[in-house]
């Protein structure tokens, strides 16, 4: 199944966008916040494409899996820090929704490749 480049991918093509946003979004989070939240999402977002490419260039459709998985976590884990940030009110819902509705459509992605790859 592991057929391309991890760059030919949509869902890794998503996942850098996602990361692109949330460095947009950490830009507005308030100074204290730089350190500790911003760092968190930061990693958590590069994490996504990360492990998309890391486990493509394994070349072994298990460890692809594998990456996958520790990718769609990372979206979850994203997907908290965001809503935190809206409860928090360092962020408004209206600037984080899109970002949420990338991190969904991206789980939505990786749950399609790695059930694509399972199958074959």
């Amino acid at each position: 199944m592991t057929l391309r480049n991890y760059k030919d991918y949509e869902v890794w093509q998503r996942a850098m966008d996602l990361a692109e946003d949330v460095y947009g979004l950490i830009l507005m989070l308030p100074v204290e916040e730089k350190f500790s939240l911003a760092d968190q999402m930061r990693r958590a977002a590069i994490s996504v494409p990360s492990n998309i490419a890391e486990g493509q260039g394994r070349q072994s459709d298990k460890e692809f899996v594998h990456f996958l998985y520790i990718a769609r976590g990372s979206i979850a884990e994203l997907e908290t820090q965001l809503l935190l940030c809206i409860r928090l009110k360092y962020l408004s819902d209206q600037l984080v929704r899109d970002v949420l509705y990338l991190c969904r459509k991206i789980s939505m992605m990786l749950n399609a490749l790695i059930g694509k790859i399972m199958q074959s």
